[in-house]
């Protein structure tokens, strides 16, 4: 059984029809899809050894099949920049989250690299009852809602399709460099493009797959937050 094999049916055996973000990050990092740098702690010396082997700042998010809006219970800890700051946010996360959710069941505390801005762009996935899964790239972060910018493409695409994807949205010069700004990588875009194809191919069980933020660098990319659902098990 492969990885991501494994993921999913851990997932199932879970009942789950969502992946927790380090099983997400984990099928990204197998298809060779840059992520931030990613540990799971189940203590606060685990996270503050995490923390350290990743390199500060870093972010801490809880960890939790129970928690699927982390933000939402104070569960996300954003630029943490020592062990006595990993130590009260390990503490200060398991504090709101057994407030707001006394119940949930905690895996642990995700300990991640805090990535430098870029330029936020969204790749995602949407399977479709009629033509399948569908492949979306658009400007990321609050701005996607705002100005619904987005292109489509049926799967399985080509390294063309991806590049008229990424050109053919509105916001394509932000991504070009516009007032002295540097132009993004978008060979990388591509890319990422590419693999999210072969993984909702591969995978037909994935309902959505979210990649937002993408941050957009002059050299490369890194998708700091990454969603998957699946498709509930036929009976």
């Amino acid at each position: 059984m492969s990885k991501v094999d494994a993921i999913i049916a851990t997932a199932r055996s879970e009942n789950r029809t969502f992946l927790l973000e380090n099983e997400a990050k984990t099928i990204m990092q197998k298809y060779k899809i840059p992520v931030t740098k990613f540990s799971i702690a189940e203590t606060v010396e685990a996270a503050i050894q995490s923390a350290e082997q990743i390199g500060y700042p870093v972010v801490l998010k809880i960890l939790s099949r129970d928690v699927i809006h982390k933000s939402d219970v104070g569960g996300v800890l954003i630029n943490i920049k020592n062990a006595d700051e990993v130590r009260t946010g390990y503490q200060t996360i398991m504090s709101n989250v057994q407030k707001h959710k006394p119940n949930a069941k905690i895996k642990g505390i995700f300990v991640e690299e805090f990535a430098p801005k870029g330029i936020e762009v969204i790749i995602g996935a949407l399977k479709d009852p009629q033509f399948g899964p569908a492949l979306m790239f658009g400007i990321g972060g609050i701005f996607v809602e705002v100005f619904e910018d987005v292109s489509f493409r049926v799967a399985p695409i080509t390294k063309h399709d991806a590049q008229e994807m990424i050109q053919e949205i509105k916001g394509y010069p932000i991504l070009t460099g516009i007032r002295g700004q540097e132009a993004s990588d978008t060979t990388a875009l591509v890319n990422i493009l590419l693999q999210v194809s072969k993984i909702v191919t591969d995978y037909p069980v994935i309902k959505e797959l979210d990649l937002n933020p993408v941050f957009a660098y002059p050299k490369g990319a890194k998708c700091v937050d990454a969603r998957i659902i699946l498709e509930e098990e036929s009976t």
